[in-house]
């Protein structure tokens, strides 16, 4: 069993996610959040807007549905599309590089023509029943629309275009100063040829993507220096471990925008959970970048054995194309020079971030129990309290102990069902950093055990503290017992 497959299996178990419509035989490319997974994946997003926040970004929220003429500026109505394939004998449809992968070929095929001159000089086999596969088609990612609109309508496939074609607005909101930093949080919808992997391919996803807009002379934020080690994968192909402001100044990568923002990105995944052992830059080949992009380093975390993308931090151009199609300048004046800014992109694929936590915390402790080693920051609940048993005013003391601490912290669980031993376990599964057992003692003298979720240690610590200082009292406790 992979660990992707022990992870989709706890989701479903314990209510994190599961897969959509399942009483009506689910559909590929949609999954529910549930409980568990909600507030898994808004600590997340927290995490993410606090991060930028702190550099003075702004945020916004625009619909989902757009109309044709935007996508027509920005290039997706042209070429926001995947080349397909479908077997004439069994009908497996999906993206062409699948097939071709799958016969041991490594070809990067960009146009029609390209592909069916490959397809034509080799042989290339379903996998699903060995039929070779001769044609190829573009099949176009975005979502139509039905409506009374007397314009073509889409679900959009990326939150981006609704910043740019308010950037008069926004740059109204800044009082025309660069740099300006646009975020905005919100679902993306593309019409997968193959979804697959859980949530790491979706036809309905969320994304949180920021739009820096800077000089694109200089494409500066600002200065910095970092201490944070990243694995970097240049597109000359010889990986390098350095932190982002020496691969800046090493020019390895181009602009200080990119540079800083690949270290904020290295900054929120690592503070999220996702192993820095396994998470890696990797700047994308000429020919892999997207339609509207520049330069692009993708942030790729290892999921068993493959390297999958979790953030694209590219450099785009959009507002040109939009002055363009809408007549609307979108110059500024900057530094004595009449502008179109630039914008270094840093796009968080959400629901992949939320699925690598998982993978890279879940584990099994000395007893053979899966355990999700959550950070603090993200975990769905804080700490757990425990009646050691349900009588003898235990189970009283541990309700009003439960209704004390919620006052402070929400995030926090009651559970008296079962062994403690089996709680215990039930808590490990589902993250839960500290869990605080009432029993015989606490009656007495007003004290609780604190279980540490990762090592299994126990201590004991006045009820009052826990109370009155919440998740701060039980990690200061936690660090004086690693120290001692």
């Amino acid at each position: 069993m992979t660990l992707l497959e022990d992870v989709v299996e706890l989701a479903k178990r314990r209510g994190f996610f599961w897969p959509a419509f399942s009483i009506y035989g689910g559909e590929a490319g949609f999954y529910d959040y549930a409980p568990l997974g909600v507030l898994l994946r808004d600590n997340i997003l927290r995490v993410w807007k606090d991060h930028y926040a702190m550099e003075g970004t702004i945020f916004v929220d625009t619909p989902v549905v757009v109309p044709e003429p935007v996508f027509r500026a920005s290039g997706h109505l042209q070429k926001f599309s995947d080349l397909a394939a479908e077997c004439p004998s069994c009908k497996l449809k999906q993206k062409l590089e699948n097939f071709v992968e799958a016969n041991g070929y490594h070809e990067t095929l960009k146009t029609r023509d390209e592909a069916l001159a490959f397809l034509s000089d080799h042989t290339v086999k379903c996998p699903n029943c060995g039929t070779r596969i001769t044609d190829a088609f573009d099949f176009n990612l975005m979502y139509r629309v039905e409506g009374t609109s007397s314009r073509p309508l889409y679900l959009r496939p990326e939150t981006a275009q609704g910043i740019f074609v308010n950037f008069r607005l926004l740059s109204n909101v800044f009082r025309g100063k660069l740099p300006m930093a646009v975020a905005q949080f919100g679902k993306g919808f593309r019409n997968e040829i193959s979804p697959r992997q859980a949530l790491i391919r979706l036809r309905e996803f969320y994304q949180g993507e920021v739009e820096v807009f800077v000089d694109p002379e200089m494409k500066f934020w600002k200065d910095f220096k970092s201490d944070e080690v990243i694995r970097l994968l240049p597109r000359d192909g010889q990986e390098r471990e350095m932190t982002a402001y020496e691969a800046l100044e090493k020019g390895i990568i181009s602009s200080n925008a990119m540079a800083f923002f690949i270290n904020k990105t290295h900054e929120i995944l690592t503070t999220v959970g996702v192993d820095p052992k396994r998470l890696r830059f990797r700047q994308q080949r000429k020919d892999e970048l997207a339609h509207y992009s520049f330069d692009s380093w993708d942030a790729e975390a290892l999921l068993d054995d493959a390297w999958v993308e979790i953030v694209g931090i590219a450099d785009r151009n959009d507002l040109k194309n939009h002055q363009e199609a809408s007549g609307q300048k979108f110059v500024l004046s900057y530094n004595g020079r009449e502008i179109i800014p630039s914008v270094i992109e840093p796009s968080y694929g959400i629901d992949r971030i939320t699925l690598t936590v998982l993978i890279h915390s879940l584990g099994v402790n000395s007893k053979g129990f899966k355990v999700l080693s959550l950070r603090d920051e993200v975990a769905p609940y804080h700490m757990a309290v425990l009646p050691l048993v349900n009588r003898d005013g235990i189970d009283d003391y541990a309700a009003k102990l439960f209704k004390s601490i919620i006052q402070k912290d929400p995030y926090v669980y009651y559970d008296d069902s079962g062994s403690i031993g089996k709680r215990y376990a039930r808590q490990d599964e589902i993250g839960t950093p500290y869990c605080l057992t009432v029993d015989y003692d606490t009656i007495a003298d007003n004290t609780v055990t604190v279980r540490f979720r990762d090592s299994g240690k126990q201590v004991r610590i006045e009820a009052r503290i826990v109370e009155k200082e919440g998740l701060a009292g039980i990690r200061k406790l936690r660090e004086e017992a690693i120290s001692s």
